[in-house]
């Protein structure tokens, strides 16, 4: 198993140019090269005359910002991965605890939760910690993560253990929950396999792979994986949260400009999993999973 895979993209692009295309190209271990990711929404060319918006990475419409899962970047946590979409960094960490919460005891299965949380530097402005008041934003996006990733835990099988995940963004530029669902189940991956290995548990309790990704319509165009300029200017906001198979746990969407119908749904959500496509690839890469 590799510690970290990278997703890669070429400079030049097929007639079709896109995720489909695209996926499964993997890169040698290394950083993701940085460029300036502030997306000229409205860009225009010298002489005046419109022209196609710039996107972050130089990417078409269908194309993810470069994607890189690093495994065991903690040592005192049971599963760790620093996930990276473009400018976007969260670290996820998977503990693992005896026993269950309260309410789930006389069950005699597991349990799997997470915690979500932005680093005050994250921002462009400091983004105050979240102590006695917790904020609406960051428990919705917990509680999407915690039940992301138990729809493809085996509770029973894994017995009366907790394993809380830990999402912590340490740099936004859009796209901060589905990289945290993406990097998580990494985390959770390797947190169940260290129960393996120890014979607390006789074989994985993962019945498969989740990832999520996000798709919008800006300027009128649908847009896989949307950068924070593309997001705050989106007529429609979608986020997908899907399997290895292209079953779908979790769609959230929203038009922000008006209602949207059934034919730019379906588009979105065509888009959206060729980017889970993509990304499981790339989860199985770093941990074997598949094989």
């Amino acid at each position: 198993m590799n510690n970290q895979v990278e997703s890669a993209f070429s400079d030049e692009k097929p007639a079709q140019a896109g995720v489909a295309a695209q996926a499964g190209v993997v890169a040698e271990p290394g950083a993701v090269t940085q460029t300036d990711t502030a997306t000229q929404v409205d860009a225009v060319t010298q002489t005046g005359a419109a022209m196609e918006p710039v996107r972050s990475f130089d990417r078409a419409w269908d194309q993810m910002r470069p994607v890189t899962l690093e495994r065991n970047v903690m040592k005192n946590a049971d599963g760790s991965c620093l996930v990276t979409f473009g400018d976007t960094r969260v670290l996820c960490t998977a503990t693992v605890e005896e026993g269950v919460p309260a309410w789930r005891r006389s069950s005699r299965a597991g349990w799997v939760t997470a915690e979500y949380a932005m680093l005050p530097a994250s921002t462009n402005r400091r983004t105050k910690r979240e102590r006695a008041n917790r904020k609406g934003r960051s428990m919705e996006i917990e509680r999407l993560i915690g039940r992301s990733l138990r729809s493809v835990v085996d509770l029973n099988r894994l017995g009366e253990y907790t394993i809380t995940l830990d999402c912590d963004v340490l740099q936004a530029d859009g796209g901060t929950r589905t990289a945290s669902i993406t990097g998580a189940w990494v985390a959770l991956h390797d947190a169940l396999y260290s129960l393996v290995e120890k014979d607390i548990l006789p074989r994985l309790p993962l019945t498969g792979q989740v990832a999520a990704i996000s798709m919008g319509y800006v300027n009128g165009k649908p847009l896989l994986d949307l950068d924070y300029p593309e997001d705050s200017h989106a007529d429609i906001d979608m986020n997908l949260v899907g399997t290895e198979t292209g079953q779908i746990i979790e769609v959230q969407g929203t038009g922000e400009g008006g209602p949207f119908d059934r034919e730019q749904l379906n588009q979105l959500l065509d888009l959206g999993q060729a980017g889970i496509a993509h990304l499981v690839d790339l989860q199985n890469q770093v941990t074997g999973f598949r094989e």
